[in-house]
């Protein structure tokens, strides 16, 4: 399994936090975002990396050799060079699109502005199906990535869901959403190939859309298994409200 982790934003709202650093770079507790991503990922196994980077690519393309000699594990670094012009689904289907030409393994995909619960990405990565982290837990509000399931079934310890997505994104009605995609994902190796051309329309509808929208239409075509956090802590880092809450995190997750 491959760890696709993208970091190609130009964190705007974080500044001046990343005037001089792509967000995934930024430390708490003397360790890098990205790091303890991987460090995550290699708790489920995972030892093999993609790094999507655009905004200060020199800092990653730095790092990228020192981690893999300290971690000893693996990382190819993809530019998006068109990062402050386009969005995720971009950044995603050079990552995907490698691993499809090259015939490699399922992989799971990670925002690179993410702390979560190491847990969330174990549960992620046993998987048989293609699957989506779902919060069905927080209160959601305007900014929630939601979804809304149709034909929704759990398995015995309700943690994990399946079904078709009938919608996602931000406008969602909040009392008809389902939960909130968090940003971790996951694809198989058997929907690749379908992975890849969702995105290929997507992009070609409009470059700034995000990959998130591609699994609306692939829940129709495959089975997807939505993993529910269950109360498991995470959070993505937009802002700098965002940047305390994952300070407070990582205490709490190392103590």
């Amino acid at each position: 399994m491959i760890g696709v982790i993208l970091s190609a934003g130009m964190g705007t709202r974080l500044r001046p936090l990343t005037d001089e650093i792509p967000k995934p770079l930024l430390e708490i507790n003397n360790k890098t975002l990205l790091e303890r991503m991987i460090k995550n990922c290699m708790t489920a196994g995972i030892r093999e990396f993609i790094l999507i980077v655009g905004y200060k690519k020199e800092k990653v393309f730095e790092i990228a050799p020192k981690l893999e000699e300290k971690l000893d594990i693996s990382i190819k670094v993809i530019e998006n060079k068109e990062y402050d012009v386009t969005n995720t689904s971009v950044s995603t289907y050079l990552a995907s699109s490698y691993i499809e030409k090259e015939n490699l393994d399922d992989f799971i995909l990670i925002n690179g502005d993410n702390v979560v619960d190491p847990e969330i990405i174990t549960r992620i990565s046993a998987t048989d199906n293609t699957s989506l982290i779902v919060d069905d837990f927080k209160d959601l509000n305007e900014e929630s990535f939601k979804l809304i399931l149709e034909d929704v079934k759990t398995n015995e310890d309700n943690l994990i869901a399946n079904g078709i997505i009938s919608e996602i994104g931000k406008e969602i009605d909040i009392p008809s959403s389902t939960g909130e995609f968090i940003g971790v994902s996951k694809v198989i190796k058997n929907d690749i190939t379908r992975f890849n051309e969702i995105l290929t329309q997507l992009i070609k509808e409009d470059r700034k859309n995000y990959y998130d929208f591609a699994y609306k239409p692939l829940s129709r075509d495959t089975k997807i298994d939505y993993v529910l956090t269950n109360g498991l802590k995470w959070t993505e880092i937009d802002d700098h409200n965002d940047w305390k809450i994952a300070n407070k995190l990582i205490e709490e997750f190392e103590n």
